[in-house]
């Protein structure tokens, strides 16, 4: 592969990264409204909300390649299970530690993609 080439593989894992990361942090927001929802009692957008951080959970499952990405995959599909139950709880019985519980998890997850777009960035040739 050439240095072109290689240069525009690795911008395109880095897009991919930077648009994971995107996702991670509209759940993360969604959640954070999600729980001022139900401190003002406002529990109909709490769960529009809530909704719409399960939303993205999901897709990001959805989209793991269980085939290629083995053991990772495997347990990003088991956190990304952990998250969409803790969100389920949290809706039905308005439940702020199951939303910090989820939030977390997913803080974590943001974490490892972060150190992961600074090492893809890394590998990028100076002057390419």
């Amino acid at each position: 592969m050439d240095i072109s080439n290689y240069r525009k593989t690795v911008l395109a894992a880095t897009d991919r990264v930077q648009i994971i990361l995107m996702l991670y942090e509209g759940t993360l927001n969604h959640i954070k409204i999600a729980k001022q929802k139900i401190e003002r009692g406002d529990i109909l957008s709490k769960g529009s909300h809530i909704g719409k951080a399960t939303l993205i959970v999901s897709e990001l499952s959805n989209v793991l390649d269980m085939e290629q990405g083995g053991e990772i995959s495997a347990n990003l599909r088991n956190l990304y299970d952990f998250i969409l139950q803790r969100l389920l709880y949290a809706n039905l019985n308005n439940d702020m530690n199951a939303l910090e519980e989820a939030e977390k998890v997913i803080d974590t997850i943001k974490d490892g993609w972060k150190e992961m777009m600074k090492e893809v960035r890394q590998q990028v040739p100076a002057g390419v």
